[in-house]
């Protein structure tokens, strides 16, 4: 059974920075896209950044410059740092991962921007 681990999110201030990792387990295959969404109360799940196994990125708008993601194949793992944080990035942090038709996610890091 595949699960999916994150960890390291929390409260920053506006302007600072946090790195969360994601871990993957029970698999045997390697997965297509790793990645990261968020949803923040009421609404609905965004996608925040993306890699593909040739390492080619896809980021929301809201979080160029200001995100970047890494990936390690060989471990299926994945990484968000997060610079600049703003109170809008404030949400809960999803890892997934993509193999064929099939969908993984983790439980979910809350990640808070506030003074």
């Amino acid at each position: 059974q595949v699960q999916l681990v994150e960890s390291g999110g929390g409260l920053v201030q506006p302007g600072g920075s946090l790195r969360l990792s994601c871990a993957a387990s029970g698999y045997k295959f390697r997965f297509n896209n790793m990645g990261w969404y968020r949803q923040a109360p009421g609404k609905q799940r965004e996608l925040v950044a993306d890699m593909t196994t040739d390492g080619i990125t896809n980021y929301a708008d809201s979080v160029k410059g200001r995100f970047t993601i890494s990936r390690e194949n060989a471990k299926s793992t994945v990484d968000l740092q997060m610079n600049s944080l703003e109170p809008a990035d404030t949400a809960v942090y999803f890892c997934y991962a993509k193999w064929a038709v099939a969908t993984y996610w983790g439980q979910g890091t809350q990640v808070t921007v506030s003074a």
